[in-house]
């Protein structure tokens, strides 16, 4: 049988890694990007690959390609990725990251289009402010930005879909994930790859603070693993796992396991702390380790393989 996966913002950072891991998997693939933040040479050049320049909003496009299509799974991953962009513009932000992935809900809902998982990808930014560490999907959540409260609600939409319709569903909250692809010179980049620019122009990298606050970094073939191991499992159906390592690391551990793997040194200033920046982020994995989920990549080791793509351009 054949097996049909359509992946919104396919061609960005996330998406585009697992584009190229879903090549040897599966059939057909079919990415909708409007490529505001994606690139098309991201992708793989292959002939199971149908690529539209549309954006998730286009809702004739959508309802056409989801009803004349059928795919088989569904990567909601197509966002507004800029928590400043959601600030600036509300509005505009709220309708790409909820309305359209409710538009894309009900279409298969109304249409009775058979869906084997539909996978929406939220955000550890949920959890905002929460001093609790770790996160566990059952922590408390406070949405700080209209990108947070977005991400929050239509998970709630693709978990309660699935259970008020029948709708086989699974979410997701990516903390800091990093890795090939990501582009440092864009507002929403993640600080990894703003720190590899630096090292590779050989400037100068801004600490906000005394370096110590921690974040959980995630490599992100750890993350498209895990997003394949619960698009496939019966038991991640109408509920949200975080995806992490589960460890807690300081920017300054990361500049000292950086400096190691790439053997340069990294022009440092340390500013005044920025307010409103959250100090610690921690992962609780039990979830989906449960499901058998292991992160492969520390970050010693995930810098190296990430830096190797980097130098191999």
């Amino acid at each position: 049988m054949k097996t049909k996966v359509l992946v919104t913002g396919g061609a960005g950072f996330i998406g585009s890694n697992l584009v190229e891991s879903l090549i040897n998997k599966v059939d057909e693939i079919i990415i909708v990007d409007d490529l505001s933040m994606g690139l098309k040479s991201n992708l793989p050049s292959s002939n199971k690959i149908s690529f539209y320049e549309k954006s998730i909003t286009d809702y004739k496009f959508m309802k056409e390609l989801l009803v004349n299509e059928r795919p088989d799974y569904i990567f909601l991953l197509g966002a507004v990725a800029s928590v400043a962009d959601s600030v600036a513009h509300p509005i505009y932000t709220h309708e790409v990251n909820q309305n359209a992935n409710l538009f894309i809900l009900e279409t298969i809902r109304q249409n009775k289009i058979k869906i084997k998982k539909i996978l929406f990808a939220s955000s550890a930014a949920v959890y905002g402010d929460v001093v609790e560490l770790p996160k566990r999907e059952n922590s408390e959540v406070r949405p700080l930005t209209p990108y947070a409260i977005d991400k929050f609600a239509t998970e709630r939409f693709v978990i309660d879909y699935g259970k008020l319709y029948g709708l086989p569903t699974v979410a997701v909250r990516f903390f800091n994930v990093y890795g090939p692809k990501q582009n440092p010179k864009s507002p929403y980049s993640g600080v990894l790859s703003i720190i590899s620019d630096k090292i590779i122009n050989d400037k100068c990298f801004t600490i906000f603070g005394n370096g110590e606050q921690t974040r959980d970094f995630v490599f992100v073939d750890d993350v498209i693993h895990a997003l394949l191991l619960l698009i496939d499992s019966d038991l991640a159906l109408n509920t949200v796992y975080n995806i992490a390592t589960g460890r807690a690391v300081s920017l300054n551990q990361v500049l000292s396991s950086y400096e190691i793997v790439t053997g340069k040194t990294l022009a440092i200033d340390y500013s005044t702390p920025r307010s409103g920046d959250i100090e610690h982020s921690l992962a609780d994995i039990s979830k989906i380790t449960s499901l058998g989920f292991v992160p492969k990549y520390d970050i010693t080791s995930g810098l190296a393989k990430y830096w190797q793509s980097l130098t191999d351009k």
